[in-house]
């Protein structure tokens, strides 16, 4: 294992699918093992209870549990939970949680129980941040319909509230005004498939999906897009955008899990509400990663 970074939240860190038994209960002992495969496959952390690791229906003990297990696999300057909640008290619980559980970082969601303004988006990260962990905020328009457009995370940034920013929303351009805005804001890629994109406007590191089924490929591809070896970074992204793209669609749980079942990972069940995906959708994820698989990606 290489040594974790002054910036925990830099390189490419896994937003961690979890896996249940055939019950729906979680498996802790595939997490902890799938975790430290992570690592040894060239990932530098990961991220547990993100939307991937389905945290909004896991209880509060499970949910707590799952940092627990992943700090015991990888150590906790590894680990970067995921900490969102309807209620900013509630959020704080959960960095006060990871914090004592030895984590070095954790990621937050602006609020997401209604369409917050920017006054409750900057009180709501200064709740969190008061837990004393460095937070990374989340930006996932598309889901929560608040949107840390680049003038709100220089105002977040420039309070101390938040050091990084998963940027999710596919707009590339943003890169470059974030960088102007506040040049001490580390902008890391949080949609797949516009990796190689955000790796050359500057991004800092990858809240990544389908390395739960391709790590090793996955992190090849993000060391030669920030490297500027773009002949090799080029040849990989294209190799895994047919799958990279399932991570920004509604079924992007459902598709990492089936890639991680057809490696031989235990990818597994969701769930509910999720439901398996359609025979279209599992065919054309199943093509996709065998094709990638025959490809020797891994």
């Amino acid at each position: 294992m290489t040594t974790p970074p002054s910036r925990p939240w830099r390189g490419v860190l896994v937003a961690t699918a979890l896996p249940l038994r055939d019950d729906l209960s979680v498996d802790h002992e595939k997490y902890a093992e799938h975790c430290a495969w992570l690592v040894e496959n060239g990932c530098d952390g990961v991220v547990p209870n993100g939307s991937l690791g389905e945290y909004q229906v896991l209880t509060a003990e499970e949910r707590a549990a799952v940092v627990e297990t992943a700090v015991a696999a990888v150590g906790g300057a590894r680990v970067m939970p995921g900490v969102a909640a309807y209620g900013s008290a509630e959020a704080r619980r959960w960095a006060e949680q990871a914090r004592d559980a030895g984590c070095a970082a954790v990621m937050l969601l602006p609020p997401n129980a209604y369409r917050a303004d920017e006054r409750s988006v900057l009180a709501h990260y200064a709740e969190v941040a008061r837990a004393g962990l460095p937070v990374v905020a989340y930006n996932n328009p598309v889901d929560t319909k608040v949107d840390l457009v680049p003038e709100l995370l220089a105002r977040l940034h420039g309070e101390g509230y938040v050091h990084a920013v998963k940027e999710f929303s596919g707009d590339v351009r943003r890169a470059y005004q974030l960088a102007e805005l506040a040049p001490g804001l580390d902008l890391l890629i949080g949609a797949d498939d516009v990796l190689l994109e955000l790796a050359i406007a500057g991004a800092k590191g990858w809240v990544a999906g389908y390395p739960n089924a391709l790590p090793a490929s996955s992190v090849e591809l993000y060391r030669a897009a920030v490297s500027g070896d773009l002949d090799t970074a080029r040849r990989l992204y294209e190799q895994l955008h047919p799958l990279l793209r399932w991570d920004s669609r509604v079924e992007f749980v459902q598709a990492i899990k089936l890639s991680m079942d057809i490696v031989g990972r235990h990818g597994g069940v969701c769930r509910p509400p999720r439901v398996p995906l359609l025979p279209e959708q599992e065919a054309a994820v199943r093509a996709a990663t065998e094709k990638a698989g025959a490809a020797g990606l891994s």
